[in-house]
C-alpha cells in the first residue's frame, strides 16, 4: 500500500515530469485503444493490426540506419515506422479486398518479413540498437511531443468515428447490407486500416510493438460483455483502457517492473475475470 501511496506521491512532484507524461500518455493512449480496438474487434481484423504493427520494425530498423550512417541525417524512426506502416496497411487491405484465399499468407509474410528487415538493419547500425526497446515499449521515456502527436490523433479518431459513425457501424456488423445501401465499405475498410496503421506507430511508443495488439483488443473484448452497441462498446473501451493504463502504471511503479508489461497483464487479468464472471452467471441461470 505504502508503494501505490508512493506513486500519486511522485505523480506531483517535480522532479518527476516522466511520470506525469506517462499518465498522460496511458490517458490519451486510451482513447484510440477504445474507439479503434472497437472496430478492429468487431470487424474481427486483428491479426490484420497485430501484422501491421509488427511491420513497423522494418521502417524503424530502416530509418536508424540511414540516419545514423549519415545517408539520410536526422531521419527519424517514427518517420520510416509511418511509411512502413501505411505501405503494410496497403498490402494487406488491397489482398483482403481482392483474394481472400491469400490474405493469411500475405498477412503472416508481412508481418515475418517487416520485423526480420527492421533486425538486419538494426544490426548493421554503427553503435548500440536494442530492438527490445521498441518490440515493448517505454511510457516512462515518452516527450511532450509524443503526447502532442497522441492528442492530435485522438481528435482526428474521436472526430471521424462521430461524422461517419451510421457507415462504420453498418460496414462493421453487416458489411452485404451496407453496400447495398450504398456505404463505400471498401473505402471505409482501407480508412480503418491506414488510421490503425498511424495509431499503432504512435502507439508502440506505450506499450510497444508486441503488446499494441493485446490493447487493441482487450479493453474493447472487456466491454464487449456489457455494451449494447458498437458506440457503447467504443466509450466502455475507453473508459477500460484508461483504468488498464492507470492500474497497470501504478503497479509497475510499486513492484518496479516494466510499465507496457505490467499494463497488457493488469488488463488481461480484468478481462479473464469478467470472462469468468459472465460465464458463471449466465450457467446459474441456465441451471
Amino acid at each position: 500500500m505504502t508503494s501505490f501511496l508512493g506513486f500519486f506521491t511522485a505523480l506531483v512532484n517535480p522532479d518527476f515530469p516522466f511520470l506525469r507524461n506517462a499518465l498522460f500518455a496511458g490517458l490519451l493512449s486510451s482513447v484510440l485503444f477504445g474507439a479503434l480496438g472497437a472496430i478492429v474487434t468487431v470487424k474481427r481484423i486483428a491479426g490484420l493490426a497485430g501484422a501491421i504493427s509488427h511491420a513497423v520494425l522494418g521502417g524503424i530498423g530502416i530509418a536508424l540506419y540511414l540516419s545514423v550512417t549519415g545517408k539520410v541525417p536526422g531521419l527519424q524512426p517514427l518517420v520510416g515506422a509511418i511509411i512502413f506502416a501505411v505501405l503494410a496497411a496497403g498490402i494487406i487491405g488491397f489482398v483482403s479486398l481482392k483474394a481472400k484465399q491469400r490474405e493469411d499468407t500475405v498477412i503472416n509474410a508481412i508481418w515475418a518479413i517487416g520485423m526480420s528487415i527492421g533486425v538486419l538493419f538494426m544490426a548493421k547500425t554503427p553503435g548500440y540498437t536494442d530492438p527490445s526497446s521498441y518490440l515493448f515499449g517505454n511510457i516512462l521515456l515518452i516527450s511532450k511531443q509524443n503526447l502532442v502527436m497522441l492528442a492530435i490523433l485522438d481528435c482526428i479518431v474521436v472526430f471521424l468515428s462521430w461524422r461517419f459513425y451510421p457507415q462504420i457501424e453498418a460496414s462493421s456488423f453487416d458489411e452485404e447490407f451496407a453496400q447495398v445501401r450504398g456505404i463505400p465499405t471498401q473505402t471505409v475498410f482501407l480508412l480503418i486500416l491506414s488510421i490503425t496503421a498511424i495509431a499503432v506507430v504512435l502507439l508502440q511508443t506505450f506499450v510497444g510493438i508486441v503488446m499494441v495488439i493485446a490493447m487493441l483488443t482487450l479493453p474493447a473484448g472487456t466491454a464487449g460483455y456489457s455494451a449494447r452497441n458498437l458506440s457503447g462498446m467504443m466509450i466502455l473501451g475507453t473508459l477500460y483502457a484508461m483504468l488498464f493504463s492507470v492500474g497497470g502504471l501504478a503497479t509497475a511503479w510499486a513492484l518496479d517492473v516494466p510499465v507496457g508489461a505490467m499494463v497488457v497483464v493488469f488488463a488481461g487479468a480484468i478481462f479473464l475475470g469478467v470472462a469468468i464472471g459472465k460465464f458463471l452467471v449466465q450457467r446459474r441461470k441456465k441451471s
